[in-house]
């Protein structure tokens, strides 16, 4: 696999970073040369979820910033989901091994390589048995 000069994407909420966001974001970082990562907005974590994060938006972003294999972390959309992938145009687009999210529709905005991550002991370090 080349990764020279590809920069990847991901998205999630990371309320409470766990080991299972860190295997999936360093598994994420092996596609490309720079990896960006999107952190959910409150509102749409409360519309997807049907709850709000323990941590707000600005909180969950400090701490995925932190993190020193990531080259950049930014809050997503509001509005339209997509326009932050038409902003970055990422090579490489990976998506977590349970997150919700239509391959289908994404292809229509998204021309580039979609991976799903593999699990890292998921029956300890899935956020929903964590919170």
């Amino acid at each position: 696999m080349d990764k020279k000069n590809k920069t990847v994407m991901c998205f999630g909420t990371f309320d409470r970073p766990h080991p299972g966001h860190i295997s999936c974001l360093k598994q994420a970082r092996e596609y490309g040369e720079s990896l960006i990562v999107v952190v959910a907005r409150d509102v749409n974590v409360k519309k997807i979820k049907g709850r709000l994060p323990r941590k707000n938006e600005q909180e969950r972003l400090e701490e995925i910033k932190k993190i020193k294999f990531i080259n950049r972390a930014v809050l997503g959309q509001i509005k339209n989901k997509y326009n932050i992938i038409i902003k970055y145009k990422p090579d490489v687009i990976c998506l977590g091994y349970d997150q919700g999210v239509c391959e289908t529709e994404l292809k229509t905005v998204f021309k580039g390589e979609i991976i799903r991550l593999k699990p890292y002991k998921e029956e300890l370090y899935k956020s929903s048995k964590l919170n």
